[in-house]
């Protein structure tokens, strides 16, 4: 695909956004994906680098495997997805802590349209579309109630964290933080990317390199779903955004170590507003999309 330089900048700034969602438990940067525009051309080019684009590498033959891996856009998500994580992480945890209705506020507005408007790609409803829709949801309630637990800090997992958290990251609604606060490892990832010294980077490569193995094998399965059996595949993913909302209600208590979801206790008129902020970004959003697709 043929993209202008503002082009490149504006998937700058959807990798932002990705990454601004990475790094909160309970946000998935493959909803950002989805609500952009972008999902399935970041499945495909994911899935092309293989061995066979790969043994092109090794034979310096660097044009022919940056083209066929659509490597200018890969590389300016990437670029915009780390420029986020560096720079919002400390920002997200203090908001998480110091003003967490306000946003957990918005990104329910988001996850919620989300949902919405992810359905209503489903072009034709039937009982496995519906089956698969509830599955979904169930599913991803489960994720959200489920206790996190305490893990080692050997490499060898820590690099299995890598592989199941971005597995996550890339499925709209199933937060790949929140994954990592599953397997006791959020705060410890969080504050190797805080911290940036010579142990952290190491703790951040063997995590890399498992989400990078992860990700190259994950992305041909949902890849093939959804170019083979696109309805329920997307009813699947709409029902797991659906039922991740349980984790992003904005009004929660903390009683022996485990939140609890409550009824409003404050702050309402703002978490409201910005819930219909993060309601009608998407929605714009998708407005905006139609009326690209429409302009080709």
């Amino acid at each position: 695909m043929d993209r202008s330089g503002k082009d490149y900048a504006l998937l700058t700034l959807k990798g932002i956004a990705m990454g601004a969602a990475d790094v909160v438990p309970g946000v998935s940067g493959g909803t950002i994906a989805f609500i952009v525009g972008i999902y399935e051309e970041l499945l495909d080019s994911i899935k092309s680098i293989n061995l066979s684009t790969l043994k092109l590498l090794l034979q310096g033959r660097i044009g022919t495997f940056w083209k066929l891996v659509n490597g200018n856009f890969l590389l300016f998500l990437v670029a915009g997805i780390g420029i986020s994580i560096l720079s919002l992480a400390r920002v997200i945890t203090y908001l998480l802590v110091h003003q967490p209705v306000l946003i957990w506020s918005f990104f329910f507005g988001l996850v919620l349209a989300s949902t919405w408007f992810v359905a209503k790609d489903i072009r034709r409803w039937d009982w496995k579309r519906i089956l698969g829709f509830l599955l979904g949801g169930a599913m991803a309630y489960y994720v959200t109630v489920a206790t996190p637990a305490e893990t080692p800090d050997h490499p060898l997992f820590i690099f299995l964290c890598g592989m199941i958290a971005i597995c996550a990251m890339i499925l709209p609604g199933i937060s790949g933080s929140f994954i990592l606060l599953l397997l006791g490892k959020y705060q410890y990832i969080m504050e190797a990317v805080k911290s940036m010294d010579k142990h952290s980077l190491l703790i951040l490569c063997t995590f890399g390199c498992g989400a990078a193995i992860g990700i190259t094998s994950f992305s041909r399965v949902l890849s093939y779903a959804l170019k083979h059996y696109h309805d329920t595949t997307i009813a699947i993913l709409g029902g797991f955004m659906l039922g991740s909302l349980n984790k992003v209600w904005p009004w929660k208590e903390t009683i022996a170590g485990a939140e609890t979801n409550i009824a409003p206790d404050g702050h309402v008129g703002e978490a409201v507003f910005l819930m219909l902020v993060g309601f009608f970004a998407v929605y714009f959003l998708e407005k905006l999309s139609i009326s690209k697709e429409e302009n080709k």
